[in-house]
């Protein structure tokens, strides 16, 4: 299996892991699904409505050995993993996709997008860009899934313009900010409607009341 690098011979072994926890998804084209979640930590887009905004500082959490993650991973029978932060690319990811795909996992992750390298094998990369920060084009014919955060009306055209860019199968989703949902969603609603290459994304895990 060929692993991408950021530099060769410099595969990460340590990662900062802020949690990881086996869950079901609640989001995106894989909502439903058993998955065990692992929440690296750093971040620096700085996107104001963050839920997880103790991610953002890498040292604050302590970093774990590949083998330990995967061995935590392996107590748990679903074999879906699905990194995330934070942003996760400002890590090499190559070691760790690498010894979870070995250990029998599919390797998802969703990223923003706006780091220069795509590090890591991937069976499913789920761009989720921020006006706060501009992706790396590189991101564009990796992307799987595109979802976008609804947070206000104009993010509406922010989502579309990705959509040339992108391949002809990504998927194409929104989906409310959590705490604008009375007011967004319906507006997505009527967007779906009208233009129906796009689906809606819920956080469903939060209408469960699980992690």
């Amino acid at each position: 299996m060929l692993l991408e690098q950021t530099q060769p011979g410099t595969i990460t072994t340590l990662l900062p892991v802020m949690e990881s926890f086996y869950t079901i998804q609640g989001e995106g084209a894989h909502t439903g699904r058993a998955a065990y979640f692992i929440r690296l930590g750093g971040c620096d887009v700085g996107c104001h409505w963050c839920d997880v905004k103790e991610s953002w500082d890498a040292d604050a959490h302590p970093r774990q050995a590949i083998n330990d993650i995967v061995g935590s991973a392996l107590q748990h029978p679903g074999r879906m993993a699905v990194i995330t932060g934070g942003e996760p690319l400002m890590h090499d990811l190559s070691g760790l996709t690498g010894a979870l795909q070995l250990a029998g996992f599919r390797t998802n992750i969703e990223t923003s997008g706006v780091c220069q390298t795509v590090t890591g094998s991937w069976d499913w990369i789920c761009f989720s860009p921020k006006k706060f920060k501009k992706p790396n084009p590189a991101i564009f014919d990796r992307a799987d899934e595109l979802k976008v955060i609804i947070y206000n009306s104009s993010d509406f055209a922010f989502a579309e313009s990705f959509v040339s860019h992108l391949r002809p199968d990504c998927q194409l989703f929104l989906q409310t900010e959590w705490s604008r949902s009375n007011e967004m969603l319906p507006r997505i609603v009527e967007y779906v409607k009208d233009h129906p290459q796009w689906q809606i994304s819920l956080q469903t895990h939060k209408y469960m009341d699980i992690p």
